[in-house]
């Protein structure tokens, strides 16, 4: 049955509906601030529910959804690749509007999307400045952008700046794995530290000093 014939679709002005997440983190809120003036009870539990309520959905709207999340380390992590395919196009004699066409159709998903939107524009006249301004919220894009800006403005070759370009995002990359991974270690060990610091110190320490004031008084 087509998603219009459905009664649980509802249609807004520009298609289906889809979920608000002002409106989800309202109702979080909300939830943790019954909770709040629950377990505190009184008036004063519900002055603190209140503010449980605006501290808790302004935190949940700062929260990126799952799907974003995903959508944007996607982006990052095919745009080293891209930015070598679109180098192998050019060094292959194709013009930029086809060799970014190309590279959209092969890596797909939501880069290949911006890609397939830059190379629209190209072919239909736009400014480079604007064409390119698609990948300008992909992390990284930035210097995709500058340098295919500048080689259309000064006519200077872009294959080999986008293989630098490539490089360079790939080491970045690594390095931000690397931090992360130190990160995660530290994270890990933590909890167990806050576990064996009380026992070292009530069996350890607490006996000793016990024992020193006790010859000491």
């Amino acid at each position: 049955m087509p998603a219009l014939d459905r009664p649980d679709v509802r249609l807004g002005p520009m298609g289906p509906a889809r979920p608000n997440p002002h409106r989800k983190a309202w109702v979080g809120g909300a939830f943790g601030g019954i909770v709040v003036a629950v377990l505190v009870g009184g008036w004063v539990g519900v002055a603190a529910g209140f503010a449980a309520v605006v501290v808790l959905a302004r935190l949940l709207r700062r929260l990126e959804p799952a799907a974003v999340r995903i959508r944007r380390l996607r982006e990052v992590a095919d745009l080293p690749l891209a930015a070598d395919l679109i180098a192998a196009g050019l060094r292959a004699g194709a013009p930029v509007d086809r060799a970014v066409l190309a590279v959209s159709e092969a890596i797909g998903g939501p880069l290949g999307e911006r890609l397939a939107t830059v190379s629209r524009s190209l072919r239909l006249g736009a400014e480079p400045a604007e064409a390119w301004a698609h990948l300008s919220t992909v992390a990284g894009a930035d210097r995709l952008v500058a340098a295919a800006v500048r080689a259309a403005a000064s006519g200077a070759a872009l294959a080999g700046a986008l293989t630098r370009l490539a490089d360079d995002l790939r080491a970045d990359r690594a390095v931000a794995t690397e931090a992360a991974a130190r990160r995660a270690g530290v994270l890990i060990v933590l909890p167990l530290g806050l576990c064996f610091l009380p026992a070292f110190i009530l069996a350890g320490l607490v006996p000793v000093i016990v024992a020193v004031l006790g010859d000491v008084l």
